[in-house]
């Protein structure tokens, strides 16, 4: 695969200036406040997929609108779901859909009413430590590794001519919402994997477990692979159609099977109502393409920001 040449604004660097950090760029980026016509606080927090992308929204944001302090926080998208029904938060970054059996009578009960926005678009990318030379495996070696009472040890159990390498698993926490879609679609249940793995919300943790280790195998969200592809063998997925490596077209056009996916923002309506959350919400649909590239997110379709637009407004 050709790697991507984005204009790309680390998430380190965006951490090392801080998402409250005002700025005196007089660079017009397109809509979302009138160059500090707005205040107050916004709080954002959820899924660690969507966190580049929402971190790099809140600093291109607040330089046009300075007065405004945005925190933003990745406990999961589980874990930001349960902050938001609580209206512990403003915006709940999600890289599914909310739980319609569990998260929407939480919501429902404490009156917490939303807007479902996708901004960007995601693949879950598979890989390994370099010393773990595969190039590609079937969806269902992959389940084979990865669903309940599995007790493949390395991946020449699944096909004799992989390499032999004990291996070292590392993939999210259950209250992650790559964990939810890739369980279920891999293993085919919903929380449905093995437990002798090293989870972490935190997909820079996952990373570093996967670099450390000769035999670290791993699943995140394509953004954090892209940051740190020198460094880790990215393992292309065979569906039934022949092997495809997740790219910004094959996960965009959904070539890149079953893995592909939106990500999401739920602004609640309460928060919308206030003109620094509704300004924000505007500023990160007209600017979705540029904030994805500054994140290395995969933008999300013309069309899909044409309906959240719509819903935003609606």
């Amino acid at each position: 695969m050709t790697k991507q040449h984005w204009l790309i604004f680390p998430v380190s660097v965006l951490l090392a200036l801080g998402v409250a950090a005002c700025g005196d760029d007089d660079d017009d980026t397109g809509g979302g406040g009138d160059g500090g016509g707005v205040s107050g606080e916004i709080a954002i927090d959820g899924s660690s997929t969507v966190f580049p992308f929402a971190q790099a929204a809140a600093e291109q944001f607040q330089t046009e609108n300075p007065d405004v302090r945005i925190t933003v926080g990745q406990s999961g998208t589980g874990g930001g779901f349960e902050k938001f029904c609580a209206g512990e938060t403003d915006i709940s970054d999600a890289s599914r859909p909310i739980d319609e059996e569990e998260e929407v009578p939480l919501c429902e009960k404490a009156g917490v009413s939303y807007k479902e926005l996708q901004v960007a678009s995601d693949g879950i990318s598979v890989v390994t430590n370099p010393a773990l030379e595969v190039e590609c495996l079937t969806t269902d070696e992959l389940k084979q590794v990865w669903e309940s009472g599995s007790e493949v040890s390395s991946l020449s159990d699944v096909k004799p001519e992989l390499p032999d390498t004990e291996l070292s698993l590392y993939g999210p926490g259950t209250d992650s919402g790559t964990f939810e879609f890739f369980t279920e679609t891999i293993n085919e249940e919903e929380g449905n994997t093995r437990k002798d793995y090293q989870p972490s919300e935190d997909d820079n943790v996952l990373v570093q477990g996967v670099t450390g280790d000769p035999g670290g195998l791993g699943y995140f969200g394509f953004s954090y692979y892209e940051a740190n592809a020198d460094k880790l063998n990215l393992v292309a997925l065979d569906a039934g159609n022949g092997c495809v490596e997740p790219s910004l077209e094959a996960i965009q056009s959904g070539e890149y099977e079953p893995l592909s996916r939106p990500i999401f923002m739920y602004p609640s309506e309460k928060a919308l109502q206030r003109p620094e959350v509704m300004a924000f919400m505007e500023f990160t649909l007209e600017n979705a393409d540029a904030i994805a590239e500054a994140a290395q997110i995969v933008p999300a379709s013309g069309e899909a920001i044409a309906e959240s637009q719509a819903k935003l407004g609606g």
